[in-house]
């Protein structure tokens, strides 16, 4: 089954091309991948409010920065005057998008789902408005229509609407069988569940719009193709890039793990440290996706060179960080930084570890980084010194089997941990 009207691999339109404020921001700050009918999207945003989705599963407590693009994609369709619905996937989580996945998902108990859901939301109140405005924000459930259907009701309703040969020529299907990788049924209906979705808000809430990463382009055509085939409405799909760093890494994901937005995972401080820390050729893309800075700008900061390109990252850390954290979070976490790294003080507003006192005094420094999060294992933070990378108090450990002693702990009942030129942590024996 070919999608009605809707190109293989899609479409996408030069800024100068939309006549919307929507689209033209997004094209100009780089959002733009696919578009399954730029022209009449483009119309539609450009004519009045459009109404647009994107679904975030709860599979944990918290978001990290790589759905952060997402987010800010509902936040550029509310500035333009659309309307934004946040759909969390309370019924979808159960289970589990195959979309990038080399193995099943383990399934979460329901009270976890809504834990999760709890949790996640608070996140998009930082980052959007919400209300009963006609373009306020809204957060809905999918458990609340995907629950209500029997299970042979929904094939009967729409598992005609869906071929086999169509769904495993999908990326999210085909890749998992060539690589002799076992995808259960349960998976297999997730685009079915997702395209569901889009009708649903098509009916309940006039939603014309779903967008999300590349990589659920064919979940979101197949939405698109379900409403336009069985309700003959107007429905648009737009995916943004495939987001990685100018290193080629995959953007939210550190050597030391997730970078999460909910502070209870992530300290405003080690938040703000991940866009510092961002490469210099990755400074301007990120400027334009991730803040509302003037595009001229964003410009005037790319051009910077040498030294100044730090300039650049510190507003950069300084926007992303207000934004998600608020303003207070950001000074405080830059005048950490700054103290720990430019001028060689202690600040209150570092990242501080409670360890035990007998497992910090008398103990080798190495088991002490280990335990304080600045290294994997024992015998990583033994090769860091020998390479003169871990340092205690500001000087350089070049003995990983060096003991901390009672008088290593300062005033302030603390001792600071180097490890490189970044990773800093005052632990606190208690």
């Amino acid at each position: 089954m070919t999608p009605a009207g809707i190109p293989a691999n899609g479409a996408a339109m030069s800024d100068q091309d939309f006549k919307s404020d929507f689209l033209r921001t997004l094209q100009a700050r780089g959002y733009i991948h696919q578009i399954t009918h730029p022209a009449e999207l483009d119309a539609a945003a450009d004519a009045g409010v459009v109404t647009g989705y994107i679904g975030f599963d709860a599979t944990a407590p918290s978001l990290h920065v790589g759905s952060l693009i997402q987010i800010m994609m509902l936040r550029r369709l509310q500035q333009a005057g659309g309307k934004p619905i946040v759909l969390m996937g309370g019924g979808t989580t159960k289970v589990g998008d195959p979309t990038g996945k080399d193995a099943s998902r383990p399934q979460l108990t329901d009270e976890t789902i809504q834990a999760n859901i709890a949790s996640i939301k608070t996140v998009f109140e930082k980052f959007l408005t919400f209300g009963d405005g006609p373009t306020d924000a809204i957060l809905l459930d999918n458990e609340a229509w995907l629950s209500t259907y029997g299970y042979v009701e929904f094939l009967r309703e729409y598992g005609t609407h869906f071929t086999i040969n169509r769904m495993l020529a999908f990326d999210s299907v085909k890749l998992r069988l060539e690589r002799e990788q076992p995808m259960t049924f349960l998976e297999f209906n997730y685009m079915l569940m997702q395209s569901v979705d889009f009708l649903e808000l098509n009916r309940a809430r006039g939603c014309t719009l779903q967008m999300g990463g590349s990589d659920q382009w064919g979940n979101i055509v197949s939405g698109v193709d379900l409403v336009r085939r069985v309700d003959h409405k107007a429905a648009f799909g737009l995916t943004t890039p495939l987001l990685t760093t100018a290193s080629g890494g995959k953007m939210g994901k550190t050597a030391q793990g997730a970078v999460w937005l909910n502070a209870e995972q992530l300290s405003p401080y080690d938040y703000w440290q991940f866009w510092r820390n961002v490469d210099d050729a990755d400074v301007g893309k990120f400027l334009r996706l991730f803040t509302d800075l003037p595009l001229d700008e964003i410009a005037r900061l790319e051009a910077l060179e040498g030294a100044g390109i730090n300039d650049a990252k510190k507003t950069l850390a300084d926007a992303a960080t207000t934004m998600l954290h608020g303003a207070d979070a950001a000074a405080h976490a830059r005048g950490a930084a700054e103290a720990a790294f430019e001028q060689g003080r202690l600040s209150v507003d570092l990242p501080t570890v409670e360890l035990p006192r007998e497992e910090v005094i008398g103990a080798m420094i190495a088991a002490v980084t280990t335990k304080a999060g600045l290294t994997a294992s024992n015998g990583e933070a033994r090769r860091l010194a020998q390479g003169g990378g871990l340092r205690l108090n500001d000087e350089a450990i070049a003995d990983g089997a060096r003991l901390i002693e009672p008088g290593d702990v300062n005033a302030d009942g603390v001792l600071k941990l180097a490890a490189g030129k970044k990773k800093i942590v005052l632990v606190r024996p208690v």
